[in-house]
């Protein structure tokens, strides 16, 4: 747990100690210009990467690799539940691009890519998005929750993230969670997107599908899998800081052949901060554990950096 709390206490100096403050925050009216280019500068990207590269079959292949659901409608804190229904909405929409495709060795997926960009005449609405920690409508709201089952789903294939970008804030309270708190990605059209490499011999295919409570999903193959693949948390704690709290773990994937575990990777370190009220009941009935920071002095982590590499210098050369 001390290595836990150093890494705690660089992220908070970090978070209260921005490095820089973006442009646009900055100046509000180049907002959308800055918005604009990045879009182009991202498709420019992508047609001229020949790793993205997909297909569909309407046929799909018998070996299962992963399996995953998600439940469609949650209670996100007070938000208004006819929310959950546009998002529903939203991912029908999705889904029926994906649903098929075929991902073959070395190629990368781009959910952006195989989905493209959401707009009314292709059948999408407006639904919950977050913008600065607030809930809003807009166009397309609500896919992220495809983002993070799709993460979650290929973290159990023999995939290789290549771009994945995590929640940066903890913005509802856990309502019926099962997964680990950050094992999903964000997303943003289209220049914060998910891409993973196929590095297996053999082609994944997507099979995805909506029934009537659950987005539901397959990572199909004409092979079976060699490898299997488990998925966990460490080090989640909440982190007090005055009167403000952060939500920090670790997630780690194992790589397993006949049982035997033969890989053992950091996924991800995961620290936001959270925007809902967090009460010693809510607290106490999660089981969470807190960590207080409140009166800890917390110092530059550089410093601490260059403290240990002179340490290491003396003690090997002295």
């Amino acid at each position: 747990m001390r290595l836990c709390e150093e890494e705690i206490a660089a992220r908070i100096y970090n978070y209260e100690h921005p490095k820089r403050i973006a442009f646009s925050k900055k100046y509000p009216f180049l907002k959308k210009p800055i918005i604009f280019s990045r879009h182009a500068a991202r498709n420019v990207q992508n047609f001229f990467d020949t790793r993205i590269k997909y297909k569909k079959k309407t046929s799909f292949y018998t070996c299962i690799i992963a399996r995953h659901q998600s439940v469609l409608r949650r209670k996100l804190g007070d938000s208004d539940p006819k929310l959950q229904e546009e998002k529903i909405v939203n991912l029908r929409q999705a889904v029926q691009q994906l649903n098929g495709i075929v991902i073959q060795p070395q190629a990368i997926f781009s959910l952006w890519n195989s989905i493209g960009k959401p707009k009314y005449k292709k059948g999408y609405v407006d639904g919950m998005l977050l913008a600065n920690g607030r809930v809003v409508k807009g166009i397309g709201g609500g896919l992220c929750q495809l983002s993070n089952f799709l993460y979650w789903i290929l973290l159990h294939a023999p995939i290789k993230t290549m771009e994945r970008y995590h929640h940066s804030i903890d913005v509802f309270p856990d309502s019926g969670r099962t997964l680990p708190f950050g094992g999903g990605a964000t997303i943003l059209y289209n220049f914060i997107d998910l891409k993973v490499k196929n590095v297996s011999p053999y082609p994944f295919q997507l099979k995805i599908w909506l029934s009537d409570n659950h987005l539901k999903g397959q990572i199909l193959s004409p092979h079976p899998a060699l490898q299997k693949f488990h998925i966990s948390e460490k080090n989640h704690v909440f982190v007090k800081r005055g009167k403000r709290y952060f939500r920090y773990n670790e997630i780690y994937r194992e790589t397993k052949v006949k049982g035997e575990v033969i890989k053992t990777e950091k996924i991800t370190t995961n620290f936001a901060p959270v925007l809902y009220k967090v009460t010693p009941a809510y607290l106490h009935k999660n089981k969470f554990k807190v960590l207080d920071f409140t009166n800890k002095k917390i110092e530059n982590p550089l410093n601490r950096t260059n403290e240990l590499t002179s340490s290491t210098y003396k003690k090997k050369y002295d």
